[in-house]
């Protein structure tokens, strides 16, 4: 079957006179024959458009908004394929230093700290999207810390009580602050995951309570009662962006495990295996839909003003997202974490 799919691959390149660099064409072998020419092609679309004078106004107009036809976006699928290195410099470049002034760079929680005239919507970056962008980033040979370093700064300043971290400014200012497994998850990730370095004092003692945190809600549990928070995140899906599923936690918790002894419960692994192995072939994780879970946007208007409406796609999400599509990149984390 892999020569089969080579001797296709091989086919394909050479009717479409493509240069492809060695990791893309590992990429491309998990796929075979008009699933192989939609996948080529819009992966294609997405780096011609991230090079585009297009996509260089839109950062510069909003460098997260719209959703989902916007570089952001494009530039979070290529990292989550494990294609990060296809992500042209320009885009990259475009986005640092476009992060460097669009934001305020702190995460305001009163009122009285919001300057006049910050819109609210497009200037104040969340949690969970600031821990996407710095794996982005990362991923694609930025030196982060230096170039934007009030991001990794967020992470640990803004992690509450309980170990995790809210996207809801207003959660900071309850008597007992809750947090959010969506809003925290990627923040842990971009602390564990992204560094050329050992982690520092507080950057352990960071994700140790994030890893307890998790801990304590059983990944996806309510803790006072012990029912499944959100039952979408009961399975697999792709790409994720800012969202969140048993999986994603586990991997982390998994990886925190690995690097300091953390440990976790027999029941917990159990739990997660036979989630695991509903979306299991003997190969593969296979997708069960086609993973579009927000469909409304901010959107910009010719007179310069953002509305919302409807979000619009492009064609590389519908490309590896579908019911019955094996999905590599989750397929690598889960035989990394899985019990052998």
């Amino acid at each position: 079957m892999v020569n089969l799919r080579r001797k296709l691959l091989k086919s394909h390149l050479r009717h479409t006179n493509t240069c492809v660099p060695r990791p893309t064409r590992r990429f491309l072998l998990n796929h075979k024959g008009m699933e192989l020419n939609a996948l080529s092609q819009a992966l294609q679309e997405s780096k011609t458009y991230l090079a585009s004078t297009e996509a260089m106004a839109s950062i510069t107009r909003d460098p997260y908004w719209p959703k989902w036809d916007s570089p952001w976006w494009h530039m979070m699928l290529l990292f989550e394929l494990g294609l990060a290195h296809e992500i042209p410099k320009s885009a990259v470049e475009k986005m640092v230093a476009t992060l460097k002034t669009h934001y305020l760079p702190i995460f305001p929680i009163r009122q009285e700290e919001v300057p006049e005239g910050t819109d609210p919507h497009r200037q104040i970056a969340c949690l969970c999207a600031v821990g996407n962008m710095y794996q982005v980033l990362f991923a694609c040979g930025v030196d982060v810390d230096k170039e934007l370093p009030w991001m990794r700064e967020w992470f640990l300043r803004y992690q509450l009580p309980d170990g995790g971290l809210n996207c809801d400014e207003r959660v900071y200012t309850k008597p007992v602050p809750k947090s959010s497994i969506v809003s925290s998850i990627a923040c842990l990730e971009s602390v564990l995951f992204c560094r050329n370095r050992e982690l520092t004092a507080d950057e352990s003692a960071f994700l140790d309570r994030g890893a307890r945190y998790l801990l304590r809600q059983k990944l996806f549990r309510k803790v006072s009662t012990g029912e499944v928070i959100d039952a979408d995140w009961l399975e697999i899906r792709f790409p994720r962006f800012y969202e969140y599923d048993f999986l994603r936690g586990f991997y982390f918790l998994r990886k925190w495990q690995q690097a300091s002894g953390f440990e976790i419960p027999d029941d917990l692994v159990d739990e997660v295996e036979r989630l695991g192995e509903k979306q299991w072939d003997g190969n593969s994780i296979v997708l069960k839909r086609y993973n579009l879970f927000d469909k409304r946007s901010l959107n910009p208007q010719a007179d310069g003003s953002w509305t919302r409406g409807p979000a619009d796609e492009f064609a590389l999400m519908r490309a590896v997202s579908y019911n019955g599509a094996l999905c590599p990149a989750l397929t690598r984390k889960w035989l990394e974490i899985r019990r052998q």
